[in-house]
């Protein structure tokens, strides 16, 4: 038989695709053995399980083969479930390539799945509970542990540093093993080239002025607005002129007062299967 192998990795930033691939590969081929060889591959990368199959490019693409007929396998394995399904993810999948006469081999399974065994049935209904619980565990014990680290501890958790703030070194990673490897803990500090304009913008509204006046000054001086003093991190903004908005961003930014905040915005979990809204953390420094 011939197999399309599937697998898939969650960070292009922290895993390295190669060893990834080469070990889903490698249970693939335990999984087959004797029966076949693989003759594709389809490997997702920076995609989390949440997304449906239709929603990854490389699964996506595995399925687009089946529909229009170019298919070059037979069957399609995976190198472990929980890297290729969450939650009734399975269920889809497996209708789609049944109807289509492809087999799904797991190495769960030892072999093809059969859809009418009472027995991979009760598999597949464990293997996609427990896929969505890891998801669900992951998230909290990280979302927690960055609550914890911005409200108690006033730490920096990455992104963008507001206008008027650059970041310097703040001595060794408190993760030991990150400071082996010679990682550095960041903090905000005053840029001397912005901070001065912020000021200047808290002092001008506290007389009285307009914000839509402070915007016109700005641009009338000629001072960089946000995206323009840094291009690196706002390529995807035209950095041309202040606007009124930018000005009110700025005001309304607890950074400015003193307040460590992280994930002050809502956010929808993706794939359908979940949907969540956290809250801010801050911390007086």
């Amino acid at each position: 038989m011939r197999f399309a192998l599937y697998g898939r990795m969650s960070t292009k930033e922290i895993q390295d695709r190669e060893t990834s691939l080469q070990w889903q590969r490698e249970v693939a081929e335990e999984t087959i053995a004797g029966r076949g060889a693989i003759t594709g591959e389809f490997f997702d990368e920076g995609c989390s399980r949440r997304l449906s199959w239709w929603q990854r490019p490389a699964a996506a693409a595995l399925l687009a083969s089946i529909t229009s007929g170019a298919r070059e396998f037979d069957a399609v394995v995976v190198g472990e479930y929980e890297r290729a399904f969450c939650g009734e993810q399975f269920r889809s999948v497996m209708a789609f390539l049944r109807d289509r006469g492809v087999e799904l081999w797991l190495p769960e399974v030892g072999g093809p799945v059969e859809a009418e065994d009472p027995t991979h049935q009760a598999l597949m209904m464990l293997l996609g509970a427990q896929s969505r619980r890891e998801v669900v565990r992951a998230r909290h014990r990280v979302l927690a542990a960055m609550r914890v680290q911005a409200g108690e501890q006033g730490r920096f958790l990455g992104g963008r540093p507001p206008y008027g703030f650059r970041l310097v070194e703040a001595g060794p990673h408190p993760n030991r093993a990150h400071a082996r490897w010679g990682r550095r803990r960041r903090r905000l500090d005053p840029d001397p080239d912005t901070a001065p304009w912020v000021r200047w913008i808290f002092e001008q509204r506290a007389s009285g002025r307009s914000v839509a006046g402070l915007a016109r000054e700005l641009n009338e001086r000629g001072v960089r607005c946000p995206s323009g003093a840094d291009r690196v991190r706002n390529p995807h903004r035209p950095g041309r002129e202040w606007m009124v908005r930018t000005v009110t961003g700025i005001l309304e930014n607890p950074r400015y007062t003193g307040r460590e905040v992280w994930n002050r915005h809502s956010t929808e979990g993706r794939g359908g299967d979940h949907a969540r809204r956290a809250g801010g953390a801050a911390r007086r420094t």
